[in-house]
């Protein structure tokens, strides 16, 4: 994808972010493109700092769909901020621990001292606050991040005042733990799959004492990695693979015991339905369609059939034969009225149901 139609609204995010756009969209397969939305909402918010209209129209250019596909997605994700955000993200855990730690009192001094709620921004334009669900930094609670970066463990109300007002005066102190500290379209480059340009971003941040915990008592008690070398380089690229160090492959799957019970069902099944069969075919001495030879045997040589019986079984009881005395004999099978006799029936029927004629009251 090389070139792209762009709508008006998307000019202009076009001539400034086509070039990263096309390098994202080139680490997905053929046909996958759709899937470098996510970073390239992240792309839009380094240079805006929000995912504006006009960054859902660039993204929704550039990747074929519809906006109203894009923003699904960048009202679905919390990362992503719909109106114009703060130089510095601050946000609070509130959730269970670092509540009960302590949280929302943290929250709730930093909004009184700031003049904002959540999601609101300073007038200054260098802070936003917001609650946060949880930062998953459970042993370090309370905790406060600035653009999704560590900066504050173990937080207290004058901890996190302090932070802001450093903020504020365009100083970045270093973070309690993690790397340096920087704006939030700066993250955003990160979070879009961009190595950050500044030297030694990722090396001022010291790490916790609970992070370190296990290397600790890893070394306390001896216990490490046979043949580790914490001095071997880290290979970009992946090892071909040795063939004879892998484990033989395991033998195939022995049988289990419900598809032994069901295959010998099935042959039982096929075996009886076999023998039904043949048993069928020695008893007819043919496989003839039944209708086919009920036919055959009311008329064995397929000529012209002659005239239906019209007799009628004799009556065998007192009672048959009360009761069929006065029946007229059987005739052709038409219709009442279509032949003489079925007019005579219908005649006579029609003068036994005539009805009386009503007799005039006398004077009238």
């Amino acid at each position: 994808m090389t070139t792209v139609e762009f709508s008006p609204a998307a000019e202009p995010l076009a001539a400034k972010l086509l070039e990263p756009a096309l390098e994202i969209l080139g680490r997905y397969p053929a046909g996958r493109e759709r899937s470098a939305l996510l970073p390239l909402l992240h792309l839009v918010q380094t240079e805006e700092g929000f995912v504006s209209p006009n960054g859902v129209a660039f993204c929704a250019d550039l990747l074929g769909i519809n906006k109203a596909q894009v923003g699904a997605v960048a009202t679905f994700y919390t990362m992503y901020k719909r109106r114009p955000t703060g130089e510095y993200l601050v946000s609070v855990c509130t959730n269970t621990l670092c509540n009960v730690m302590g949280g929302q009192e943290v929250y709730d001094e930093l909004s009184e001292h700031l003049g904002v709620g959540h999601d609101e921004t300073t007038p200054d334009g260098r802070i936003t606050l917001e609650h946060a669900e949880c930062l998953a930094a459970c042993d370090y609670a309370p905790v406060v991040t600035v653009n999704y970066d560590f900066t504050v463990d173990q937080a207290t109300p004058e901890s996190a005042v302090e932070l802001v007002d450093s903020l504020r005066k365009g100083e970045r102190p270093t973070p309690a733990r993690g790397a340096r500290i920087c704006s939030l379209r700066e993250m955003q480059v990160q979070l879009a799959g961009f190595a950050d340009p500044r030297e030694g971003a990722v090396a001022d941040g010291v790490a916790g004492a609970p992070t370190l915990r296990g290397v600790r008592l890893a070394q306390e008690h001896g216990v490490a990695v046979a043949g580790f070398d914490p001095d071997t380089p880290i290979t970009k690229t992946k090892p071909a693979r040795d063939e004879t160090a892998l484990p033989p492959k395991p033998a195939e799957p022995a049988e289990s015991r419900l598809a032994a019970v069901a295959k010998k069902v099935a042959g039982t099944v096929k075996s009886a339905v076999g023998t039904v069969s043949g048993a069928v075919t020695a008893r007819t001495g043919d496989v003839k369609d039944p209708e086919v030879r009920a036919a055959e045997s009311r008329n064995p040589t397929a000529d012209t059939p002659g005239e239906p019986e019209t007799t009628s079984p004799a009556p065998t009881t007192p009672a048959e034969k009360a009761g069929v005395a006065s029946n007229e004999p059987a005739g052709d099978g038409k219709p009442a009225g279509d032949s003489t006799r079925g007019e005579r029936i219908v005649s006579e029927q029609a003068a036994a149901n005539k009805p009386i004629p009503s007799v005039k009251e006398e004077g009238k």
